[in-house]
């Protein structure tokens, strides 16, 4: 063997997997099937750590939010998707939000560069019988797949998972848009495009009319993760819908609006939020805007809003199945394969939901196979913490039967203890537990046998 591991899957989670493997001293082979003639159907290019829905890693918020406080664990245990993240971030209020291609390249550039580990360009069909992770994400290969679901005895499940449409800046009407953040929260980071009543319920019949895009016959039954719903199936559910979505207005004062519905220039009925998508400023993405609509009604439609009449578009949406095992039944608290224990799974293959999330299941499995490698044994972080609730919460705190990709959150950690507070107040609760929960576990000898597992990474 020239390696000590093996990786399977190249993007965020593969990528802070072999990173955190490789700076611990361990050799590792990195299989990544873009760039050997191989490609998903999401996917734009062969860098790893390509970021193909969103630009987004949501709110840095480290004491009042949950995914905030991830970012946070993830710092604090030297993750390299975070530092790569802050390196390359662009301005979005209080959320992170980064340059897509800078994002990749820097990732890219150092996993390549790295003595220890071989970036191999090659398509993986049968699992390995060495120590693996498996990071294929949400799109892995069938025939991989395949070798899964024979190890797991298990089917995998699927949703459905809609791509937001990019648009040029320099083709957004500034005279009808104006920048602001709700409630002037983080700075005037976002393109807000004001709609009144009528507008509205325009909008909302033409997506309704809209033409789809068709499944296949084995796709009919696959059920969309309510986290990134094509905003025509939302549109579907009431016409009330998006105003309590993506398109609410909440907290978003138009300067220039002096009609008499709204005086004093205060909220219109609708606003459509564009979030800058690369360094420059010259791509922004539709908030909230993942669709399955045909390209030309996409074009069409979009070109409704107010301010985007004239919109050129570097990305229109599109629309890809998702994959992912029933990790509760599946794997061990420390995400082996139950079956075949040479086998970890990582990202979002995992059922975890999110960049974030699955860069730090990454993180975790990586930290587990040092531990491993070095004969010791690295107790799970504590549910207090976000890293620990997460990584609960795939490995046996869901339902196995009921299982659905999730984001982090409270909800997933251990209920607060003594009296109730206001909602703020317990946030912070929560994160203020949280940071002592990761002090303590990092302070113990249990994360580590021998070497210092912080000093390591």
């Amino acid at each position: 063997m020239t390696h000590d591991i093996h990786i399977i899957g190249g993007g965020l989670a593969g990528s802070e997997a072999a990173f955190q493997l490789a700076e611990a001293g361990l050799r590792v082979r990195l299989s990544e099937m873009r760039g050997s003639g191989d490609t998903t159907p999401a996917h734009e290019s062969d860098r790893l750590a390509e970021m193909v829905c969103s630009n987004s890693f949501r709110s840095d918020d480290g004491d009042k939010n949950a995914v905030g406080l991830l970012h946070q664990e993830m710092r604090t245990l030297g993750s390299l998707v975070m530092r790569a993240a802050d390196l390359h971030r662009v301005p979005a209020g209080s959320a992170l939000a980064v340059d897509r291609e800078l994002f990749a390249a820097e990732i890219t550039r150092i996993i390549e560069a790295h003595p220890k580990i071989e970036l191999v360009r090659e398509r993986i069909d049968v699992l390995p019988e060495g120590p693996t992770i498996i990071a294929t994400g949400p799109l892995t290969a069938p025939a991989l797949a395949e070798s899964i679901a024979e190890a797991t005895g298990a089917g995998a499940l699927a949703f459905f998972d809609a791509i937001a449409p990019i648009v040029h800046h320099e083709s957004i009407d500034m005279d009808i848009c104006w920048m602001a953040a709700r409630w002037d929260k983080g700075g005037k980071d976002y393109i807000n495009c004001p709609m009144d009543r009528d507008q509205y319920a325009a909008f909302i019949a033409a997506l309704n009319a809209g033409e789809k895009t068709e499944f296949k016959e084995w796709e009919r039954d696959t059920p969309y993760f309510e986290g990134c719903m094509p905003i025509e199936v939302m549109a579907e559910r009431g016409p009330e819908t998006l105003r309590f979505g993506p398109m609410k207005p909440v907290g978003l004062d138009n300067p220039r609006d002096s009609s008499p519905e709204y005086p004093d220039g205060r909220w219109p009925h609708a606003v459509v939020q564009l979030r800058q998508d690369n360094a420059l400023g010259t791509l922004w993405n539709i908030v909230g805007f993942q669709t399955k609509l045909k390209h030309a009604d996409q074009v069409r439609i979009f070109r409704t809003i107010p301010g985007l009449e004239n919109a050129e578009f570097a990305r229109l949406g599109g629309i890809h199945r998702n994959s992912f095992i029933r990790s509760p039944e599946l794997l061990d608290e420390t995400l082996r394969l139950k079956s075949k224990p040479n086998i970890r799974f990582a990202g979002q293959i995992t059922g975890c939901e999110g960049y974030v999330e699955s860069a730090a299941i990454g993180l975790m499995a990586a930290r587990f196979a040092i531990a491993d490698a070095r004969g010791g044994l690295l107790s799970p972080p504590p549910s207090q913490t976000a890293l620990g609730a997460l990584l609960g919460h795939l490995t046996g705190g869901a339902v196995a039967e009921t299982y659905q990709p999730m984001n982090v959150n409270f909800g997933l950690m251990p209920p607060l203890s003594g009296p109730k507070s206001k909602k703020a107040d317990r946030k912070q609760l929560y994160t203020d537990r949280a940071r002592a929960a990761l002090g303590q576990w990092l302070a113990s000898d249990t994360p580590v046998t021998g070497d210092s597992m912080v000093n390591a990474v």
